[in-house]
C-alpha cells in the first residue's frame, strides 16, 4: 500500500471490540513516535501508555471519547526540551508532539489498528489525575485498538475540500 493509499483508507474509529493491542505491535507504533521529525531534532514528545484497568478507569474520567478502547496513548510535549523561535518565540512543542502521534496514528493503521485523535480534555486535569511533572504539556489522546466489526467511518470522512481550495501556488 501506497503512503496516499494509507492516508486515504485509515479514518477515526469509534468504536473498538475487546480485543487488546499486541506488545510487538504497541511497539511499532511507539516506533513510529521516536521517528518522528521535530524542529531542530529536540523530541519533546513524550508518551504515556495507559492500559492498566486502573490507568483506563482514570482515563474515562478524563474524556468521553475514548470509544471503548482498551489502550490509550497521552501525548504531551517536555516545555524544557523544545525549541522556540528566536525572534517571535513560537514554541514547535504542540506542532512536533502533533506530527509524532500523526506518525503513531498511520503506523497503527498499517498495523491493522485503528486510533482516534482526541483534544477532547481538559489539560490541568490530564496533569492532575495522571500526576504528570510540571514541564509536561498534554496533547492529545490517542485511542487505539481493533475496530468493533460495526465500525465505520464518520459521516465527514469523505469530506475534503479540493485542492484549489487548500493551495495557494505563488
Amino acid at each position: 500500500m501506497t503512503f496516499l493509499e494509507l492516508a486515504a483508507e485509515r479514518y477515526s474509529v469509534r468504536k473498538f471490540s475487546d480485543r487488546p493491542v499486541e506488545e510487538e505491535k504497541l511497539n511499532k507504533i511507539l516506533e513510529a513516535v521516536r521517528l518522528a521529525p521535530t524542529a531542530v531534532n529536540k523530541q519533546p514528545q513524550r508518551v504515556y501508555v495507559l492500559r492498566s484497568a486502573e490507568a483506563m478507569e482514570t482515563a474515562r474520567t478524563l474524556s468521553p471519547c475514548l470509544y471503548g478502547a482498551g489502550t490509550v496513548l497521552l501525548f504531551c510535549y517536555d516545555k524544557e526540551n523544545v525549541w522556540s523561535h528566536p525572534t517571535d518565540h513560537a514554541c514547535a512543542g504542540e506542532v512536533d508532539t502533533a506530527i509524532a502521534c500523526t506518525h503513531a496514528m498511520m503506523e497503527a493503521w498499517e498495523l491493522g489498528i485503528g486510533s482516534c485523535w482526541v483534544r477532547f480534555f481538559e489539560a490541568e486535569k490530564v496533569k492532575a489525575a495522571l500526576k504528570l511533572p510540571e514541564n509536561l504539556e498534554p496533547v492529545a489522546l490517542l485511542p487505539i485498538g481493533y475496530a468493533a466489526e460495526d465500525a465505520a467511518p464518520g459521516p465527514q470522512h469523505a469530506a475534503s475540500k479540493t485542492l484549489d481550495e487548500l493551495v495557494t501556488i505563488l
